[in-house]
Formats: C-alpha cells, sequence, structure tokens
C-alpha cells in the first residue's frame, strides 16, 4: 500500500491551489485531469479521497464534487468495492472509440471541405504549425494535445455541423485519452504532424474522397499504436 501512495504522492505533487484566481474546484479538476492526460495517473489506478485531501489540500466535498465531473467525463469510472479509479479502456473499447472517431472525423472533414472558408483552411494549416512547434519543443503531452484540440475545433467549426459536434463531444475526454496513449509513443507525434498536413493538403484541394481517406489512415494508425500501448500497459499490469 505504501508503494501505491508514494505513487499518487508523485502523480500529485504538480497540482498547486490558488485562494483567487480560478474557483478552487476548476484548479483541483484542471490539476487531475492533466496528471490523468499525461498519465502522471495511470489507467486503472485508485483515486482515494483521504489521499487526495491530503495532498491537494481541499475539503472532501470539493474531491468529490471533482471526481463527479471526472466520472461524467469518462475520465475516472467508478468500480463496486474498489472506487474510483482512473479509467483504462479496454481493448474491445478502444477498438469501438477509434471506429467511432474514424466514421465521425471522416464526415466532418467532408463537410468542412463542402461548407468551410479559405480562411478556415488557413487557420487549419496554422493549427498544424502550432502542433509541429509544440512536437519539436519540449515535448510537453498535455500542450500537444491541446494544439491538436485547436486544430479539431477549427475543423468542426468550419464542418458547421452541430450534430457532429455533439456525439464527438460525448466522448471528447475519452478521445483525448486515446490520442495520449498514441502520441506518448516514441516517434509517432513526427509522424502525426506530416499525416496531418497530408490531409489538410487534400482538404485545401477540395478533394473529398482523397481527404477521407487520408483521415481514415491517420486514425487507423493511431489506433494500432494505441492498442499496441495498451496491450503493453494490460501485460506490465
Amino acid at each position: 500500500m505504501a508503494s501505491t501512495e508514494n505513487q499518487t504522492t508523485g502523480a500529485l505533487s504538480g497540482i498547486r491551489v490558488g485562494r483567487v484566481a480560478a474557483p478552487l474546484r476548476e484548479q483541483v479538476l484542471e490539476g487531475l485531469r492533466h496528471a490523468i492526460l499525461n498519465f502522471d495517473l495511470k489507467p486503472g489506478e485508485r483515486l482515494v479521497e483521504r489521499e487526495l485531501i491530503e495532498q491537494i489540500g481541499v475539503s472532501r466535498t470539493t474531491i468529490r464534487e471533482v471526481l463527479r465531473e471526472l466520472t461524467a467525463e469518462g475520465l475516472v469510472v467508478v468500480i463496486p468495492q474498489k472506487g474510483a479509479v482512473v479509467y483504462a479502456p479496454s481493448p474491445v473499447e478502444a477498438q469501438d472509440l477509434y471506429a467511432v472517431r474514424a466514421s465521425l472525423e471522416s464526415l466532418a472533414v467532408r463537410r468542412f471541405i463542402e461548407r468551410a472558408s479559405e480562411a478556415s483552411v488557413d487557420a487549419l494549416r496554422a493549427r498544424v504549425d502550432e502542433m509541429e512547434r509544440v512536437a519539436l519543443g519540449d515535448g510537453d503531452m498535455l500542450a500537444l494535445l491541446q494544439a491538436k484540440d485547436r486544430f479539431y475545433d477549427v475543423l468542426l467549426e468550419g464542418a458547421a455541423s452541430p450534430t457532429i459536434q455533439d456525439i464527438l463531444g460525448g466522448v471528447q475526454a475519452r478521445v483525448r485519452l486515446l490520442r495520449a496513449t498514441s502520441l506518448s509513443q516514441p516517434g509517432r507525434s513526427v509522424h502525426v504532424i506530416a499525416e496531418i498536413r497530408a490531409l489538410v493538403a487534400a482538404i485545401a484541394a477540395r478533394d473529398a474522397d482523397e481527404a477521407t481517406r487520408l483521415c481514415v489512415e491517420h486514425l487507423n494508425r493511431a489506433a494500432a499504436t494505441g492498442l499496441k500501448a495498451l496491450a503493453a500497459e494490460r501485460a506490465a499490469g
């Protein structure tokens, strides 16, 4: 038990809460979300209320509210007789999430090509440039995820489809966890930049068939990398 507590203590050491800036609950929520997406808190790791209260220095009420929010996002699950744990997708769940992404994101690409302006295409290029700067910089996983989120924000805004946006929003947190799993693998971020640049080039050419093919191909590669990493984690566990 001591080793688990030490591991959790280390994972939470970066969470700092103030009393003035953002509301306390939001600071704790963002800190725990960062720890999960950056794998400081590992998939399957228990989130014990007492330890969280002691290490972060906030009330039980705040911790419970934050855990409820993370559960609603899909980053935390509550298991009977075990309590709250970091979400660890099974291979079948991960495959289904990747399949959902492939279907919805390729449709979003088609809608973007049909509906978006040239200014939106330029914005996509700018977001890819941002992703590349982050990937070639200090390699901070959360910063890279946020840069990729901004790319998808532009894509979905240009697609102008509230239906696609709402459905993807329902699985956004778990999708980000899968992205983090894939992007954390050595060398993957460099390949991602090249794949996204090729996709944006096809979008700019208004070639819907080629853009859709490249979108699905990108997600298939992400799935292969992510599923391999998940399998290795389960075997190690």
